[in-house]
């Protein structure tokens, strides 16, 4: 089997980032839209892609393409050795206590689906409580809706301040004895706010509630440690990650994996079947029904060792940076105002632009070659607790420069200057 080609970079991080030297790495940054250079600032939708997984993707079809667990001959043993071997990395990058409690799915919206439908389901009865936040994204609402409708329960919802931060407070007062979940995002994919998820975790355990944490806008810009952070459910996504989509993975304690039910039936889930009974299959795989995402697991497994050669703390720095010059930049346009100040923040900067619809403002920044996202985010109770119908946001990643904040910044104020 040939190995799959390495990122450029070292593995240390060192003062000087050399994000030109990344960049390289990374095709479709070289590309033009509009006939403009490309600049991506849509990050909190999806990631780019390093060549290396690229590669990964393209090895595995063209060099060892087949079914992973069941199969003896070659090909399966090498795919079954790189689909474990990339859930390693993945308990490896985010410091689950063993393999076993990290198990695939498409999303982390499948992952909180999982949840809610299993763990959920066994133990969240009529008249409990479930506590989400203010700033959720709908795949962090919609489920626990839905369970609520078919339980009986009652969601509860933490508040935003002005600032787009949770009011603790209030958090604090809402947990009682009848919470028995609390799920809330580890950032905020609207606003950029980087919650206090270790004080969140330890007042619900207090209370005896377990906590499910989004973290899909998390792990691309800084180390994320599930056993320091004390959570009991951690969902993740690859593409936001600078790996493929259609892939990610759901960290779950493992008492609590093994306690619940499946979430769907069919083969590699079991261990035995007969017209009578069925005994399914140990933990991870009883949550893992039916031909898996093979491809993109491994090569999900290829981003996280290239964002772990670059090393996260190299990629915190940078991406702190830029979010402290473009807030500069951008403050500098009159008619510029951020939605979501909060004081620890993920690289995301949410605005609007006075007299601009955010659709047109997108629009606009297309055609100058500048890639955000325009919306309302699938965060809408954000949009409504701040009284706007969507944003533009400019999400960053290790990848972007200050040149390309430059070129949003002249970019608005060709909107400013088309609609004034």
């Amino acid at each position: 089997m040939t190995t799959t080609s390495q990122p450029t970079i070292t593995g240390q991080a060192t003062n000087a980032f050399d994000v030109e030297r990344i960049r390289r790495d990374f095709p479709i940054l070289s590309r033009e839209v509009h006939g403009k250079p490309l600049v991506y600032l849509d990050n909190a939708a999806t990631t780019q892609k390093p060549q290396c997984v690229i590669d990964a993707l393209t090895t595995y079809y063209s060099e060892y393409n087949a079914n992973i667990h069941r199969g003896v001959h070659a090909l399966s043993v090498a795919a079954t050795e790189a689909y474990e071997g990339a859930r390693l990395k993945i308990q490896r990058f985010i410091n689950a206590g063993r393999p076993e409690e990290i198990v695939y799915v498409r999303s982390a919206t499948e992952a909180i689906n999982l949840v809610a439908q299993t763990w959920g389901v066994e133990n969240i009865a009529a008249g409990d409580e479930i506590i989400i936040t203010g700033m959720e994204h709908h795949s962090n609402i919609v489920p626990w809706q839905m369970l609520c409708a078919k339980q009986g329960a009652r969601l509860r919802v933490v508040p935003l301040n002005d600032n787009g931060e949770l009011e603790l407070d209030e958090y604090e007062r809402m947990l009682s004895p009848k919470v028995k979940l609390v799920a809330a995002a580890h950032v905020s994919n609207a606003l950029g706010t980087v919650n206090p998820v270790e004080r969140l975790v330890e007042l619900a355990h207090a209370q005896g509630a377990v906590v499910l944490l989004d973290g899909a806008q998390a792990v691309p810009h800084a180390a994320v440690d599930v056993q320091a952070i004390g959570c009991d459910f951690y969902a993740l996504s690859s593409h936001k990650v600078f790996g493929p989509t259609g892939v990610g993975a759901l960290y779950a304690k493992y008492d609590l994996l093994t306690k619940m039910p499946p979430y769907q039936g069919g083969g590699d889930m079991i261990a035995s079947v007969t017209f009578e009974n069925t005994i399914y299959n140990d933990v991870p795989h009883k949550f893992e029904a039916g031909t898996p995402n093979i491809a993109d697991a491994i090569g999900f497994g290829a981003a996280i060792d290239y964002v772990t050669a670059v090393g996260m703390d190299a990629i915190a720095a940078h991406e702190r940076d830029l979010l402290e010059y473009a807030t500069e930049v951008l403050s500098s346009i009159p008619e510029v105002r951020f939605i979501g100040t909060a004081k620890a923040r993920a690289a995301v900067v949410s605005f609007v632009i006075e007299g601009v619809h955010p659709h047109d403002a997108g629009t606009i920044l297309d055609l100058q070659g500048v890639a955000v996202r325009a919306g309302h985010h699938c965060a809408q109770p954000v949009m409504l607790r701040f009284k706007v119908p969507a944003t533009v946001r400019a999400s960053m990643a290790f990848y972007n420069t200050r040149s390309e904040i430059d070129a949003l910044a002249t970019a608005v104020r060709c909107v400013v200057e088309k609609f004034n």
